[in-house]
This record gives structure tokens, C-alpha cells and sequence, in this order.
């Protein structure tokens, strides 16, 4: 049995595996579980997760980070979503068997959060608007890939599972050199990145702060990836 697992960014793809995989492609990194590293958004992650089923993926999870919209949860903090909402108000559940199987697997050593993943279209920069979100749909998080990872499972009546570690905070802005470092498919253009910091210096202590962020969801995933081979070994009559 084949599990497939979409990741958005290089960063991400990281805590799982040390192979190199390029944007569009997937590997194998066992016998029954293939990663795919999809890019960043909705139309990339549906692409991957096409790709994954194609090469014989029974299940499919959505793995990364995201950004908290409730105060209760903070940076590093693990969610086990529930529910997925799109941008157009839609909800998917995830797979209730598999969800609480991985709830109870982790619980020893990591609090898992429960709750409503929000997708966004774009990246949602201020904390206003993320406590808006919050307020609006209900959700506890927000991503941009794992709704259409989710919408694909259900296409293909397959059991789908998200994975997301809390990076930035509700009541964090994202500093402004984020948005105008990426490039149109989503990823940060690194050279516009150091321009921008360049241009405007007081943005650096933004960047550290949100990079402490991102590296203890970072932590949290590896945590996860350790039970990875327990996490994808659900009994098929429990699909």
C-alpha cells in the first residue's frame, strides 16, 4: 500500500527526506512511501497529488507548515486538521480513522491540535486578517496547498490525512520583504530577497524572528517524521 505525500517547499520536503527532489517530480524514500515536492499553491498541489496517484498512491497527506489563526496555538505547535475549507467556504473532512489512528500514535510524544484548515489563495501577511479569517470561517489555521490536495483524495476516493506545524503566529505581521521577494509560482527569489533587506534594513529583525518560527515547525515535523513509517501503516480495512 502506497502512500503519497505532497510537501510545498524545499524547507519542508527537508524534515523527511535528504534527497533531492525537483519541483514537479516525486521519489520513492521507501517501498510504500513517495513524496512528491509540489511548489507552492493550490494548482501545484493538485498537479503533485495527480502525480501520486498516478504512481499508485492509495492515501495522501498534506505535509508542511502553515500559519496560526487561533491565539491558543503558537509557533512549533502541531495541527491535525479535521475539517479543510476553501476559499469559497467548501469543507472536506479528513479521514476520521486515520486521523484519530495518528492522534493517539503521536500523543506520547507530541500534543496534536485539532480544528478547520482555511485554504488561502495568496499568502495573508497581517495579523488582522488572520484573526478575521479565524473569526469568518471558524478555522484554527490556514494553508494554501492542502485543500486541493484534499479535493484530489476525494476525486479518487482515497483516505487523506493533513500534517501542519505552526510557523508563524496569529498575531505576527509577516515582514514586507516576503511578499516582495516571490516570484510568480510562489517560491522566494533569494537574490530579490537580499535586495530588499539591503533596501531596507529595519525588515532583518522580522525575517530572523519569522525564521526561529519556521525552524520549530520544522522541529515539530521531524518529530512527526520520525512515526512516519507508523503514521502510513494504517490497516487497509480501517480505510
Amino acid at each position: 500500500m502506497i502512500t503519497g505525500i505532497v510537501v510545498a517547499l524545499p524547507e519542508e520536503l527537508s524534515t523527511l527526506t535528504s534527497k533531492k527532489i525537483d519541483k514537479g517530480c516525486c521519489v520513492f524514500i521507501t517501498d510504500t512511501i513517495i513524496l512528491a515536492h509540489s511548489g507552492a499553491g493550490a494548482d501545484n498541489a493538485r498537479a503533485a497529488s495527480e502525480l501520486l496517484v498516478a504512481q499508485g498512491a492509495i492515501r495522501l497527506i498534506s505535509w508542511g507548515c502553515a500559519a496560526a489563526l487561533s491565539t491558543s496555538l503558537k509557533s512549533g505547535d502541531l495541527v491535525l486538521p479535521d475539517t479543510l475549507i476553501d476559499a469559497e467556504g467548501t469543507q472536506i473532512a479528513t479521514h476520521p480513522v486515520w486521523h484519530s489512528y495518528t492522534k493517539n500514535l503521536l500523543s506520547s510524544t507530541l500534543k496534536a491540535h485539532t480544528g478547520g484548515l482555511v485554504e488561502s489563495k495568496t499568502i495573508v501577511a497581517s495579523g488582522k486578517d488572520k484573526k478575521h479569517l479565524h473569526t469568518q470561517t471558524g478555522a484554527v489555521a490556514l494553508d494554501m496547498e492542502s485543500i486541493a490536495i484534499a479535493k484530489v483524495a476525494l476525486q479518487n476516493n482515497l483516505p487523506f490525512l493533513a500534517v501542519r506545524a505552526m510557523a508563524d503566529p496569529v498575531n505576527m505581521d509577516l515582514p514586507k520583504a516576503i511578499n516582495h521577494s516571490l516570484n510568480d509560482e510562489g517560491d522566494i527569489v533569494l537574490s530579490k530577497l537580499l535586495l530588499f533587506i539591503a533596501l531596507h534594513p529595519a525588515e532583518l529583525p522580522g525575517l530572523i524572528k519569522l525564521g526561529l518560527h519556521f525552524n520549530a515547525a520544522k522541529n515539530t515535523l521531524k518529530l512527526v517524521a520520525k512515526q512516519l513509517d507508523h503514521l502510513t501503516a494504517l490497516p487497509s480495512q480501517d480505510q
